[in-house]
């Protein structure tokens, strides 16, 4: 059994001699494996293998974990603390459900459970294993689309323009690490509330498909945390939601050429928002919130405004003073 994630693995004597516990995870596959004794039953142990140390350095899990920290695991994260030696080892970015049978299979070995089915040998990584830890994924054709295997599950940054896609792939919701999703020039017609499942998600691209609304479920998710930009650009939508303003951490908002014919009356609570773009479309006025946004950009261009009605001139006077006021009276009156 193997998992791929990162890893980091601290000594827990560090802040004891005034040294930093923390720095950066690196790429790893992880393994049960067994260092194949002569006699005896065969004795599980953790395997860390990185890229720089191929080979892995091993763990005694039998009665060797002290705790386990599961608190993230539906986030593909977790820590696994043991006796000997004191050290924690922080797993980050991987596959959650792969990440739960791994853990599984450790809480047997530490039990000194039978795990043989599980047991790797006792071999160098390949260099191959660690291709599957790509970030990064452009795919800009219909040919070049992956139909037969899954994406990467450590991306964070997937684009796939281009290929004529007409609904979202449900493989790229299982994406955890996402942060950035390019899905412009396609087809598609609606989303589905599960990307607001992808937690880490900051920038989303659907320029150039049929979209004709942007749905409430979205702008309820935990989007609201975590969307900062988002391109709608070249679209059929003719309204957004007055919930769209709970998404509160967006900075760019893309909407031109549309068929908007208003803007949310409360986008005036989008507060972080700094470039707004929403030319050629139909736009007949503003909300009185527009004012209270904070805009270092903005272009309305191409837009149907109606041109406010002409208001009566009213000639103004200075008031008399009492002196005129009175002098006139007394004329007036003989």
């Amino acid at each position: 059994m193997k998992l791929h994630c990162e890893v980091e693995v601290v000594s827990r004597r560090l802040p004891a001699l005034g040294l930093r516990a923390r720095g950066r995870g690196a790429r790893a596959v992880l393994s049960l494996c067994q260092p194949a004794p002569r006699g005896g039953p065969p004795r599980a142990g953790l395997l860390v293998a990185t890229l720089r140390d191929k080979r892995g350095t091993r763990y005694e899990l039998k009665e060797n974990i002290e705790q386990f920290f599961t608190k993230f695991v539906d986030e593909g994260r977790a820590t696994v603390r043991l006796k000997e030696p004191p050290v924690d080892i922080y797993l980050s970015k991987a596959n959650s459900s792969s990440l739960k049978g791994f853990l599984s299979a450790v809480r047997l070995a530490h039990r000194g459970c039978n795990v043989e089915a599980s047991l790797s040998t006792l071999t160098p990584v390949k260099t191959s294993e660690f291709e599957k830890f790509k970030t990064k994924m452009v795919i800009t054709s219909k040919k070049d689309y992956p139909l037969s295997k899954n994406f990467p599950y450590s991306l964070e940054h997937l684009q796939t323009s281009y290929c004529g896609l007409v609904r979202v792939d449900m493989r790229m919701l299982c994406l955890k690490n996402l942060r950035k999703l390019d899905l412009s020039h396609n087809h598609i017609k609606k989303l589905p509330a599960t990307i607001g499942d992808l937690i880490h998600l900051q920038e989303l691209n659907l320029n150039d498909n049929h979209l004709e609304s942007f749905s409430v479920a979205l702008c309820q998710s935990t989007l609201q945390k975590s969307l900062r930009r988002l391109d709608l650009s070249k679209n059929k939508i003719k309204a957004l939601p007055v919930q769209f303003c709970q998404l509160r951490e967006l900075t760019d908002l893309k909407l031109d050429d549309n068929e908007l014919i208003r803007f949310p009356f409360k986008i005036g609570q989008l507060t972080n928002l700094r470039f707004l773009s929403a030319a050629r479309n139909k736009l007949p006025f503003l909300p009185s919130e527009f004012k209270n946004l904070s805009l270092e950009y903005l272009d309305l261009f191409g837009n149907t405004f109606e041109q406010p009605e002409v208001l009566p001139v009213i000639m103004l006077q200075t008031p008399l003073t009492l002196l005129e006021s009175s002098a006139r009276t007394v004329l007036y009156n003989r």
